[in-house]
């Protein structure tokens, strides 16, 4: 048996504003431990207990194009080697990221096991949530498509819920019923009767099985992937879909797609299962949950960096850029960036969303991105602007390098702090090293390169009418931009 770890990482929430933003999703975020979300569920499966002849394979992901270079940098600094990255031309939802992903899978002949993982949620027992799928591996080797089910902990209403039918091996049953999310007396019935569990998102489904199924119950969604899968090219790391034929395919979740559909109320002929998990599952959807599965101090608070709290009680503060001091806090949210902070009581923190609404209307930068912005070849970080300038600080990566460009109405002077800049200006070709610096013209071809083994950092003073990030004209680029 091939185990496929599949990765669903196309998410772009804004439920964890400020942190998260739409060109910088919460599962890049590191929000529970050393990796982030996305860096954890990469590493979820590794250790699990194969039997003899079993093989698990390197992570597959489907993700946004956007975020590509994010994700494969993010998998290389936790030493996940080869994995296949799927880019969806634009969003359509679970249903044909999986069925990409189950293409892709079979590439080679071979007919994996798929366990099917969002790259946002936070497993802390993950022994036994490698139990768990090596359980559900063997239920979805005999063609089951298998869920897990959460073992609810309250009657939380912002949760679909699975009923549990009749029973299988070893605590596995069949689902009886996928219901949708219920009112408070209805999830408060649920939790009392023992039969329905948290519906988490996690599956593990063989592909050849979802692929059938997916063709019996969605036949059109399974042409628009095929014909998209069948049109796609590689591209360095990255597999892409054809995007016209994928931009044709209709929006349907795994849920409302195929599994719904085979496990109708009672009419279940043993198709889907359903494996408890009790493994400490959080899908981290909103601050509150961030708080409820923290680490606390005697006082009930979460307090993540450079934190100073006195006499709060039960609140969440996250300092990402400054000294945050709180004093007689209680069931609050302090949330701090470089540019943005949130304050909020706990009980109201959903509609941090309302938030992000005004920002968007206000068409403000802070919807979009932090202050600190990825690039394929490093980062750098706006530290100051003013009207007809703009500082900033930035890193170029051992062996990167920008792309050929032209500005038509600014200017640059670089001073390079540490490293050594390989810089093309015009015509001629220059090495600048530490407490050195070099002038860019308005209109002059130019491009920045680390040849060196260490990161490349420099301060960048730009002038000129307009300073935007879209005045840039292209005339080389290693990373087809």
């Amino acid at each position: 048996m091939i185990i496929q770890p599949v990765i669903l990482c196309g998410g772009s929430g804004t439920r964890l504003w400020p942190l998260s933003r739409e060109q910088y999703p919460k599962q890049l975020l590191c929000l529970n431990g050393n990796h982030t979300m996305l860096q954890a569920t990469a590493l979820r499966l590794d250790g699990v207990a194969l039997a003899e002849g079993d093989v698990l394979a390197a992570p597959l992901l489907v993700g946004n194009e956007e975020y590509r270079f994010l994700i494969a940098e993010q998998l290389r600094q936790v030493g996940v080697a080869h994995p296949t990255l799927v880019l969806e031309p634009c969003g359509r939802n679970t249903a044909p990221a999986l069925t990409l992903a189950a293409l892709a899978a079979q590439g080679e002949g071979s007919d994996p096991v798929l366990v099917i993982m969002p790259a946002d949620h936070v497993i802390q027992d993950e022994t036994a949530f490698r139990k768990a799928v090596m359980q559900g591996a063997a239920l979805a080797e005999q063609g089951k498509l298998v869920t897990f089910g959460i073992k609810p902990t309250a009657p939380e209403t912002g949760y679909g819920y699975i009923k549990q039918g009749a029973a299988l091996a070893d605590g596995a049953c069949l689902v009886d019923q996928f219901v949708e999310k219920p009112d408070a007396a209805t999830a408060e019935s649920y939790l009392a009767s023992g039969r329905f569990l948290w519906n988490g998102g996690i599956f593990v489904i063989k592909a050849s099985v979802w692929l059938a199924k997916m063709a019996q119950c969605r036949a059109d969604i399974t042409a628009a992937c095929l014909k998209a899968y069948e049109g796609r090219q590689q591209d360095h790391d990255f597999l892409r879909p054809a995007k016209e034929a994928f931009a044709d395919c209709p929006s349907d979740s795994i849920d409302y797609a195929v599994m719904e559909r085979l496990a109708r109320e009672g009419a279940n002929t043993g198709e889907v299962a359903v494996v408890p998990l009790d493994a400490r599952w959080s899908d981290v959807g909103a601050w509150s949950a961030l708080w409820e599965i923290g680490d606390k101090d005697a006082g009930g608070n979460v307090l993540m960096g450079d934190v100073l709290s006195v006499d709060s009680q039960d609140t969440l503060v996250v300092a990402e850029d400054r000294l945050v001091a709180c004093i007689g806090l209680k069931n609050i949210v302090v949330v701090e960036t470089a540019d943005a902070i949130l304050v909020a009581d706990r009980s109201e923190i959903q509609k941090v969303k309302e938030v992000v609404g005004q920002l968007k209307a206000q068409k403000r930068s802070e919807s979009l991105s932090h202050r600190k912005v990825f690039r394929p070849w490093g980062w750098y970080d706006s530290i100051d602007f003013g009207e007809r300038f703009q500082v900033k600080r930035i890193v170029v990566n051992p062996g990167a390098c920008l792309s050929l460009q032209m500005h038509h109405h600014r200017a640059e002077h670089w001073i390079v702090v540490s490293g050594t800049a390989k810089v093309t200006r015009g015509e001629e070709t220059l090495l600048v090293s530490e407490n050195q610096s070099t002038y860019i013209p308005l209109g002059t071809k130019h491009r920045l390169e680390n040849p060196g083994k260490l990161p490349l950092e420099m301060i960048e003073v730009q002038s000129g009418s307009y300073l935007g990030e879209d005045d840039i004209v292209r005339f080389e680029d290693i990373y087809g931009r």
